[in-house]
Protein backbone atom coordinates (compact mmCIF):
# COMPACT_ATOMS: atom_id res chain seq x y z
CA UNK A 1 0.00 0.00 0.00
CA UNK A 2 1.10 3.34 -0.68
CA UNK A 3 1.56 5.84 1.79
CA UNK A 4 2.17 9.64 2.10
CA UNK A 5 4.14 11.59 4.96
CA UNK A 6 2.61 14.22 7.14
CA UNK A 7 5.63 15.75 9.72
CA UNK A 8 4.59 16.96 12.88
CA UNK A 9 7.01 19.34 14.48
CA UNK A 10 7.65 19.02 17.95
CA UNK A 11 10.24 21.35 20.05
CA UNK A 12 13.80 20.17 20.08
CA UNK A 13 13.84 18.34 23.25
CA UNK A 14 10.30 17.96 23.70
CA UNK A 15 10.42 14.11 23.67
CA UNK A 16 13.08 14.18 26.92
CA UNK A 17 10.13 16.15 28.67
CA UNK A 18 7.33 13.70 28.26
CA UNK A 19 9.93 11.10 28.83
CA UNK A 20 9.79 9.30 25.85
CA UNK A 21 11.98 8.49 22.63
CA UNK A 22 11.56 10.31 19.41
CA UNK A 23 10.32 7.08 17.99
CA UNK A 24 7.79 6.72 20.52
CA UNK A 25 6.59 10.14 20.93
CA UNK A 26 5.62 9.60 17.05
CA UNK A 27 3.88 6.12 17.61
CA UNK A 28 1.89 7.62 20.47
CA UNK A 29 1.02 11.07 17.92
CA UNK A 30 -0.35 8.57 15.42
CA UNK A 31 -2.02 6.27 17.87
CA UNK A 32 -3.91 9.50 19.15
CA UNK A 33 -4.89 11.13 16.03
CA UNK A 34 -6.50 7.78 15.26
CA UNK A 35 -8.25 7.39 18.52
CA UNK A 36 -9.72 10.87 17.85
CA UNK A 37 -10.47 10.27 14.25
CA UNK A 38 -12.51 7.23 15.24
CA UNK A 39 -13.70 8.97 18.53
CA UNK A 40 -15.48 11.77 15.79
CA UNK A 41 -16.60 9.03 13.58
CA UNK A 42 -13.64 9.91 10.40
CA UNK A 43 -12.32 7.07 10.56
CA UNK A 44 -13.58 3.13 11.14
CA UNK A 45 -11.87 1.15 13.45
CA UNK A 46 -9.88 -0.68 10.34
CA UNK A 47 -8.42 2.44 9.34
CA UNK A 48 -8.25 4.13 12.79
CA UNK A 49 -5.56 0.65 13.42
CA UNK A 50 -3.79 1.17 10.22
CA UNK A 51 -3.02 4.94 10.90
CA UNK A 52 -2.09 3.89 14.29
CA UNK A 53 0.09 0.88 13.24
CA UNK A 54 -1.85 -1.58 14.97
CA UNK A 55 -4.07 -3.93 14.36
CA UNK A 56 -7.74 -3.94 15.07
CA UNK A 57 -7.77 -5.70 17.86
CA UNK A 58 -4.65 -3.94 19.34
CA UNK A 59 -6.25 -0.65 18.71
CA UNK A 60 -9.98 -1.98 20.24
CA UNK A 61 -7.89 -2.55 23.24
CA UNK A 62 -6.20 0.79 23.17
CA UNK A 63 -9.58 2.22 22.68
CA UNK A 64 -10.47 0.98 25.99
CA UNK A 65 -7.56 2.03 27.76
CA UNK A 66 -8.23 5.42 26.81
CA UNK A 67 -11.98 5.60 27.31
CA UNK A 68 -12.90 5.29 23.50
CA UNK A 69 -16.24 4.13 23.30
CA UNK A 70 -15.94 1.52 20.19
CA UNK A 71 -19.83 2.24 19.81
CA UNK A 72 -19.94 5.52 17.61
CA UNK A 73 -23.66 5.48 18.06
CA UNK A 74 -25.81 9.03 17.47
CA UNK A 75 -28.66 8.78 20.28
CA UNK A 76 -31.06 8.11 17.87
CA UNK A 77 -29.47 5.60 16.36
CA UNK A 78 -28.85 3.95 19.62
CA UNK A 79 -33.00 4.20 20.61
CA UNK A 80 -33.63 3.15 17.24
CA UNK A 81 -31.02 -0.49 17.48
CA UNK A 82 -32.54 -0.77 21.32
CA UNK A 83 -35.78 -0.49 19.88
CA UNK A 84 -35.24 -3.91 16.87
CA UNK A 85 -33.54 -5.49 19.62
CA UNK A 86 -37.07 -5.36 21.76
CA UNK A 87 -38.95 -6.02 18.92
CA UNK A 88 -36.76 -9.07 18.07
CA UNK A 89 -36.83 -10.70 21.89
CA UNK A 90 -40.86 -9.88 22.02
CA UNK A 91 -41.08 -11.81 18.57
CA UNK A 92 -38.55 -15.12 20.23
CA UNK A 93 -40.35 -15.24 23.36
CA UNK A 94 -43.83 -14.65 21.74
CA UNK A 95 -44.16 -17.49 19.04
CA UNK A 96 -47.32 -17.17 17.19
Amino acid sequence: MKSITVDVSVPEGFEESVSTTAGELEDQVRLMAALKMFELGTLSSGHAAQLAGRTRTEFLEACGRYRVSVFNYAPEEAADEVRRDLDTLRNLSDPE
